[in-house]
């Protein structure tokens, strides 16, 4: 039997919003591309972007809050348990795409700091980008797929990232108290490390929704693990 129309829009909205999910990750990977080549033109063009990465968030929102208006209105049974779940998924993680456009622009902002120091970027700083581009990667495919696999790789990663990132702003840290960075460049390695590892926090908080859609169950990061998913 052929999906109703609002299953349609649903289908129509859940791709909408995976297609968002590859545009902010073409725009992180042009936002660090820029930092490390200290490129002001590509940082100024993310930048830009974010206006068309908004749009799709008002558009996502809007759409999903019909979706929701008119099921709760009508006496529809297109839409059911499952379906509700994936609404309500698709809403909490076009906020998460949204605020990691954000990152990305604010990691384009510290293009001018980063390049008025002769010296590169710290080689740690190219494996914690490149690491979190992977991740969100591997977000995109959990959510794209609803793959609960991939989601369990995403979560798998955040423990490491969080340990470069410390290992980072050690450096940063004892850097400047030698002397060999000045304050405006450990400001922009910070801004850059901690805009990074909250992109991977986002990652993950996409990942938890992929295995709540998929299970009905919730997963917990606990102190050093997470934990299997169960009901709430």
């Amino acid at each position: 039997m052929p999906d109703g129309p609002m299953l349609q829009r649903l289908h129509a909205l859940k791709k909408l919003l995976a297609d968002q999910g590859g545009l902010v990750q073409r725009v992180l990977e042009d936002a660090v591309e820029a930092v490390f080549s200290k490129d002001s033109e590509k940082a100024a063009a993310v930048v830009e972007r974010d206006t068309e990465i908004d749009a799709v968030d008002v558009r996502v929102e809007r759409d999903a809050v019909r979706l929701l208006t008119e099921a709760a209105a009508t006496s529809q049974t297109e839409l059911g348990e499952y379906e509700i779940r994936l609404i309500l998924t698709i809403v909490k993680v076009n906020n998460e795409f949204e605020r990691i456009g954000d990152l990305a622009g604010k990691i384009a902002t510290q293009v001018e700091r980063v390049a008025a120091i002769p010296q590169p970027l710290p080689a740690k700083f190219r494996v914690l980008a490149n690491s979190i581009i992977g991740i969100m990667h591997n977000t995109n495919a959990a959510f794209g797929q609803l793959d609960v696999d991939a989601a369990r790789l995403v979560l798998s990663s955040d423990d490491a990232t969080e340990l470069f990132q410390r290992a980072i702003l050690r450096d940063t840290e004892e850097g400047l108290a030698a002397g060999r960075h000045s304050v405006d460049f450990a400001f922009a390695l910070q801004t850059i490390s901690g805009a990074l590892a909250r992109i991977g926090d986002h990652c993950t908080n996409v990942a938890e929704q992929v295995i709540y859609v998929e299970t009905g169950k919730i997963v917990r990061h606990l102190d050093d693990h997470w934990s299997d998913p169960e009901l709430a």
